[in-house]
């Protein structure tokens, strides 16, 4: 057996091993990159140029923006790399560094999440007292938490994993550094560091999950209560949306983490880490904010303003 700092690099074997899938799967994942990167940081320019986006809702989709490039950069980069020059090998501390980033960055939009349901319960449910509910110090709060909840649960994660000796066999069964995938390459006794994951893992999300469903909860019985069918179709379709994008993020992040490693089949993961990696950056702007009204506004004004210039 030898010690885990003996191991000075991994072996990423990729989506597929068909020369033939290389170059398309390549030209594919740079479209979605792109798109992710325009998505994201023109939301982010769109909402700081703007002085009528500058409202809690909008903060929250700026750091959610911020978020999804960030976790999404973590990973993408890499992946094309290999895809393109067959560059398949990572160095221990680049592993462990692309682990606690996208581990870090995952997790803070995990409880973005949930301050934005927060946030669009007390919107709903309790109008006349948003804006004192809602003040900027509550929202800048609640940012801050859900970054240093996200950074301490990587460390969790990332440190539980590499406290792991690892021997001579090095190759990672994934196109990235996860957490189950690196882990189930140590040769030491791991079910004590597997039992930390789930918990860590399981509270992390269920928590989050809980205030989300809660949430919802009180929307849906606030609609009801409403007499306005339009209400009605405009609250349901803004709530459909949010639950679509919810359920293939923690659909997939429940599928992955929260099961023994036993039960894993690597192939399946694979497909799975697609969605939550490079698929959901791409779809939140639209998810949550093309297809705003405001945001389309502002998109214009900033276009013209440009235009003229």
């Amino acid at each position: 057996m030898e010690n885990q700092t003996e191991v000075t690099q991994f072996i990423l074997l990729g989506l597929t091993s068909d020369p033939g899938l290389q170059l398309p799967l390549f030209l594919t994942f740079l479209l979605i990159y792109t798109i992710t990167l325009v998505g994201n940081l023109g939301m982010i320019l769109l909402i700081v140029l703007d002085s009528r986006l500058h409202t809690p809702m909008y903060f929250f989709l700026g750091n959610l923006s911020l978020v999804d490039f960030c976790y999404s950069s973590a990973v993408t980069p890499k992946v094309m790399t290999g895809l393109l020059l067959g560059d398949k090998v990572i160095s221990y501390n680049a592993c462990a560094a692309q682990m606690f980033f996208f581990g870090a960055f995952a997790t803070v939009e995990n409880y973005l999440l949930a301050s934005m349901a927060y946030d669009r319960y007390a919107a709903v449910c309790k109008p006349l007292h948003y804006t004192t509910t809602m003040t900027t110090r509550v929202c800048v709060c609640l940012v801050i938490g859900c970054y240093v909840c996200g950074f301490l649960s990587s460390s969790f994660y990332t440190g539980n994993t590499f406290s792991l000796f690892f021997c001579i066999y090095h190759v990672v069964h994934h196109f990235f550094c996860d957490v189950p995938a690196v882990m189930v390459l140590s040769c030491s006794d791991r079910q004590v560091n597997e039992l930390v994951l789930i918990y860590v893992a399981s509270f992390n999300i269920f928590f989050a999950l809980l205030i989300i469903l809660i949430s919802y909860i009180l929307i849906f019985i606030t609609i009801l209560k409403m007499r306005s069918g339009a209400g009605h179709r405009k609250a349901i379709s803004t709530c459909a949306s949010h639950f679509t994008a919810v359920s293939i993020f923690y659909g997939t992040i429940i599928f992955m983490y929260l099961q023994p490693s036993s039960s894993h089949s690597m192939d399946t993961d694979k497909i799975a880490s697609v969605f939550y990696t490079m698929v959901i950056p791409m779809l939140n702007p639209v998810i949550y904010s093309l297809r705003n009204k405001e945001v389309k506004i502002a998109f214009l004004k900033v276009k013209k303003d440009f235009m003229c210039c």
